[in-house]
């Protein structure tokens, strides 16, 4: 999307009377929308710092029209492998989802290990086919000595665990039944929790946000 700068520079090079720069552009990549170009402010990106878990999840959301794209843009797959895949796949002898399965382990491998890869497979696994909640959870502890009452509501829950990025976010998310205590969904935004009785359980975003509370004195 810099093509039109880099041009423009090497014009302006050559009226300063220096040798153009050498532009090289590479396609661009498609966010996990399938529509926008990948971006950080879209919300459609994958982080390449982001979890094994997060980066499986993200991979496996990705429309099938544009995967093979990901393959050749992404993976150091050769071009024989990514075309099989990819007649594979319109010959309906490969599923998409296994294709996906394949890159996402792929993009893992090369950013922390194999068996990364199968953990997060594993993980996946267990969210979206046995509806259950990951072995590793992050953890959000809170101090009761710091809240009166020992109550809080469930959006200051939310956001403060970072769950979430804002109030009204959190109520968009309570009010459309995005939001799960225990894998019990939670539809009521002006909620108040106490905090005795909430120690321990699992607060889920969606199918793959969670957050496990605990208290302290």
């Amino acid at each position: 999307d810099q093509r039109f700068n880099l041009l423009m520079g090497r014009e302006l090079q050559k009226e300063l009377s220096q040798k153009p720069q050498i532009a090289i552009t590479m396609p661009i990549l498609v966010g996990t929308d399938g529509i926008e170009k990948m971006s950080k402010s879209l919300g459609n990106y994958i982080g390449v710092d982001e979890s094994p878990q997060e980066i499986f999840g993200k991979v496996m959301s990705i429309p099938d029209n544009i995967m093979i794209d990901y393959f050749w843009l992404v993976t150091t797959l050769n071009s024989k492998e990514i075309r099989e895949i990819e007649n594979n796949i319109k010959k309906k002898k490969l599923n998409p989802s296994i294709a996906k399965r394949k890159l996402a382990k792929i993009i893992i491998e090369n950013l922390y290990t194999k068996n990364d890869a199968l953990k997060a497979e594993e993980n996946f696994d267990l969210i979206f086919k046995k509806k259950g909640i990951p072995d590793k959870v992050e953890q959000y502890i809170i101090n009761l000595k710091s809240l009166k009452n020992k109550k809080i509501s469930l959006v200051q829950l939310l956001t403060d665990s970072g769950l979430v990025k804002s109030n009204s976010e959190a109520r968009r998310l309570v009010a459309q039944g995005g939001i799960k205590i225990n894998d019990r969904k939670i539809n009521d935004p002006n909620l108040e929790l106490n905090l005795n009785d909430l120690s321990e359980k699992v607060i889920q975003r969606g199918k793959r946000h969670f957050r496990k509370i605990i208290t302290k004195n």
